[in-house]
């Protein structure tokens, strides 16, 4: 062994028993609020992320999308087509604000949503629900952040995660929540005039 990678292995060693260390005083385990939110893009991808980790362990999981209505995406026409046994998915809300053009039917599928949402995070077989683009009916008052956040600290099962997405996150949820991750806009090609592409956005 020559001395560069005999000093690389030794380093390596350190750092393997620092980080054993570290490990052993990790022993809890509990259900998670976890937000993602911020400008950038892969909200909602990390979220479905996940929810096909669930899929892959037997974890049976649920899928409640506000605010984007009928609007064809492939990851729900992908969950409903082949995994509907293990995952459920719901869609409460009707289009963006600006397609709707109603603030009272708005509203009232945040709130059918949210219900329901409720229902299936009080379910003993659900471990995982993911609450899409919900930050966006919250962000509008359509949804009372106080209720949410109360829910989610006093009422949620205690090892059945929960992964909020969207946009302009509440203080009081990223407060309440146990992991928050803001995605950082650098670049994008909107701005450039190039539409939402399928695959990557849809």
């Amino acid at each position: 062994m020559d001395e560069s990678n005999a000093r690389h292995k030794a380093k390596m060693q350190k750092i393997k028993a620092a980080r054993d260390r570290m490990m052993e005083t990790k022993t809890e385990e509990k259900g998670l609020v976890i937000v993602n939110t911020g400008p950038g893009k892969g909200k909602s991808s990390a979220g479905f992320g996940m929810i096909i980790r669930c899929i892959a362990h037997d974890m049976p999981c649920a899928v409640v999308q506000f605010i984007k209505g009928n609007w064809s995406t492939g990851e729900r026409d992908f969950l409903r087509d082949n995994f509907a046994d293990k995952c459920q998915f719901v869609v409460s809300g009707e289009g963006f604000t600006w397609e709707t053009q109603d603030k009272e039917r708005d509203i009232a599928a945040a709130q059918a949503g949210w219900a329901r949402a409720k229902e299936l995070i009080l379910d003993p077989e659900i471990q995982f629900v993911l609450l899409d683009e919900i930050n966006i009916a919250l962000r509008y008052d359509y949804l009372d952040i106080d209720e949410v956040v109360e829910f989610l600290l006093h009422e949620k099962p205690h090892m059945t995660h929960v992964c909020l997405t969207g946009r302009n996150a509440k203080p009081e949820l990223i407060e309440a929540a146990d992991m928050v991750t803001e995605m950082t806009l650098l670049k994008h090609p909107f701005r450039d005039g190039i539409k939402a592409q399928k695959g990557v956005e849809f």
